[in-house]
């Protein structure tokens, strides 16, 4: 016990320091193996190789690589289009848009952050030419994109699959009732703010040869979803062999097909793509070290035994988990806090008899809501970046969205069938 306090301790204090959170935990674990003194020190290394050498993780560099080439080759222009052809028209259209094209790029994305700079550069500029206040546009956004990891295929599922030996399939499968529900439930809280501040939708009416044309063009982007979760459900192909079909399918959209995709942008997007992938992928290793280091210290075990000599009552263990979680994703990025909580957790939870893919949907909608709560609210930043303004002023408008996304967690967490329902019925 005491070599846990003191690796946790250790990594407060190097968070509190700004160090990066993948050489943070890195350290924390260091620190932890000579506490111990029963670890040798090769031990940290070990273990990051063995925690990066997965077969399932491979799909996280794929999913990002493809998420980039949908985003650089106009395939997330074009499901602008057809979202705005069937929808811009009704109060708020522009609003509902951005919700419905986020759900839709999350489908081929896997990432929140990706998410939200593929959409906003193209909705936010519209938005505020249309008289939307700049505050509501980008806390929208924002808060839409975190929908990514939420809709399958997820990266956040995947590291949870791998930490906790969980269907990364089954896990898929259950987020696609949680992600609607978050969208629906966005797309009505729009309509009532502006419905409230006189935003209407766009004046035009298009045709239905107007409407069969857009879709049209739009034909190759929206087969996308199909062929990926199709394929994995139907179990022609494992999620991460789904993720290298994408990538392909991305680059040969936006290279050969929609042709918006030049060799220069797509060797600066592959660029991208490994920098977001080195980041993660260091925070997996190190993080898997410093978990394996808990367990063989009985971490799991004793808070299991302790918070179980509290209360007997699963309701309140739910709410603490998920008041934890809350505040966690404040600070923490998703992924070392998946990487790190969920074995922890895990048994707790299943002590009630609780699904682990239930619990995974809980742990992966409630960190969501940390993209969008400070300090940390990655994609508090990258909206702020994509709307050419301060934090705070994307802050000062995501108090309602982060109430409305409260609720949804609530709703998921305790009403298990919306999560279970596609897994019960399709395994």
């Amino acid at each position: 016990m005491v070599v846990a306090i003191t690796a946790f301790l250790a990594l407060v204090v190097v968070l509190i320091l700004n160090v990066p959170v993948g050489f943070g935990i890195g350290l924390s674990s260091i620190v932890a193996i000579l506490a111990d003194g029963r670890l040798s020190s090769t031990y940290i290394g070990e273990q990051i190789i063995a925690g990066t050498d997965s077969f399932p993780l491979m799909a996280i560099p794929l999913f990002i690589l493809s998420g980039e080439l949908m985003g650089a080759g106009g395939v997330s222009k074009r499901l602008l289009n057809v979202c705005n052809v069937f929808l811009g028209r009704f109060t708020g259209g522009l609003a509902t848009v951005t919700v419905v094209l986020c759900m839709f790029f999350a489908a081929v994305s896997g990432s929140g952050p990706a998410t939200v700079a593929a959409i906003g550069t193209m909705v936010v500029p519209a938005m505020l030419e249309k008289g939307y206040d700049r505050k509501f546009a980008l806390a929208l956004v924002a808060c839409a994109g975190s929908i990514g990891v939420i809709i399958p295929p997820s990266i956040p599922m995947v590291i949870y699959g791998v930490s906790t030996t969980t269907s990364i399939s089954s896990l898929f499968m259950a987020g696609f009732f949680p992600g609607i529900l978050i969208g629906i439930s966005l797309i009505l809280m729009c309509y009532i703010i502006c419905k409230k501040n006189g935003w209407k939708g766009d004046e035009r009416r298009y045709t239905a040869k107007e409407k069969w044309v857009t879709v049209w063009d739009a034909k190759w982007a929206l087969i996308n979803p199909i062929i990926i979760l199709g394929g994995i459900y139907a179990g022609i192909f494992t999620p991460t062999e789904a993720a290298a079909i994408a990538s392909v399918y991305a680059f040969l959209c936006g290279m050969f097909i929609y042709k918006e995709l030049n060799w220069k942008q797509l060797f600066d997007t592959i660029a991208k793509a490994c920098l977001t992938t080195g980041t993660i992928l260091i925070i997996v290793g190190c993080a898997t070290a410093f978990a394996k280091i808990l367990t063989i210290e009985r971490i799991p075990n004793l808070l299991t035994e302790k918070i179980l000599g509290m209360t007997d009552s699963k309701i309140l263990v739910l709410l603490f988990v998920i008041v934890l979680l809350l505040v966690v994703g404040c600070f923490m990025d998703t992924t070392p806090a998946m990487m790190i909580l969920a074995p922890i957790l895990l048994p707790v939870v299943e002590s009630f008899g609780m699904n682990p893919v239930h619990f995974g949907m809980i742990m992966v909608t409630t960190l969501a809501v940390g993209f969008i709560t400070p300090p940390l609210g990655v994609n508090l930043f990258v909206a702020a970046r994509v709307g050419n303004t301060s934090l705070e002023e994307v802050c000062s408008g995501i108090i309602k969205f982060v109430i409305i996304m409260v609720i949804d967690v609530l709703l998921i967490t305790f009403i298990p069938q919306i999560s279970m329902f596609l897994p019960n019925l399709l395994m």
